[in-house]
């Protein structure tokens, strides 16, 4: 039974998915502030949280930000506001998926499933494989990344998107495959998102070490090669 933690100060919201995930055989537990929450996701070790944005103790930015330095658990986080800096914020500080108030319980639902698959599938993976292309080296099990004896700072998103794109090295792979499988969800949005961290990669990869590995590929997507 997969444990799922809820995080969210306002009661009713939080009582509703209580009663609905229990309805759908998920094992759950509830905080109402940050602080317990981030609490409770480090000690009660669940397999996915639903976090709001907006709380009180410690904002859900904050408990995403802290909650990154000492797990991988799956996050998606709950937002009234519908704001693409709100959001890119939040992934950035390590969420999976954010889905925006008022929203219907079987989308929340389905993209608790799909964080679970994917949660399941990469512990199937060797998560410890290091990937190399020339002096760039990225390693998933400290999740980090060097060019030479330089390091390069990600964020949590970028490292996925790299990750990805090396590990299907010399592919094209298009924008809604990198949504829904660095994402974790199918996207039916502006995939805007994608071609915005490609050049976040870009400007901390290509241009300092004056390499190219990330190809545009013409109504496609994009491509990681390197020569």
């Amino acid at each position: 039974m997969s444990r799922i933690l809820i995080v969210e100060d306002e009661k009713k919201i939080a009582r509703f998915l209580e009663l609905e995930l229990i309805h759908e055989g998920y094992e759950v537990d509830v905080a109402h502030d940050g602080r317990t929450g981030l609490d409770k996701a480090l000690s009660w070790q669940p397999d996915l949280m639903i976090l709001d944005l907006m709380l009180p103790e410690l904002s859900g930015i904050e408990v995403c930000r802290r909650l990154r330095h000492e797990s991988d658990l799956p996050i998606i986080m709950l937002t009234a506001k519908d704001d693409v800096s709100d959001k890119v914020m939040g992934l950035d500080m390590g969420a999976d998926d954010y889905v925006t108030k008022p929203f219907a319980i079987e989308e929340l639902l389905a993209r608790i499933r799909v964080g679970l698959k994917k949660r399941r599938a990469s512990a199937a993976d060797s998560p410890s494989a290091t990937l190399t292309a020339g002096l760039l080296r990225v390693d998933p099990a400290s999740y980090t990344v060097t060019y030479g004896n330089t390091p390069v700072s990600l964020t949590k998103k970028e490292f996925d998107l790299l990750r990805y794109l090396m590990q299907h090295k010399g592919q094209a792979v298009t924008r809604d495959a990198l949504l829904t499988d660095v994402w974790g969800y199918d996207y039916a949005g502006d995939t805007n998102v994608v071609d915005v961290y490609i050049r976040y990669l870009r400007h901390k990869i290509d241009e300092p070490f004056g390499i190219k590995t990330l190809h545009t590929i013409r109504a496609v997507g994009y491509m990681f090669s390197h020569e």
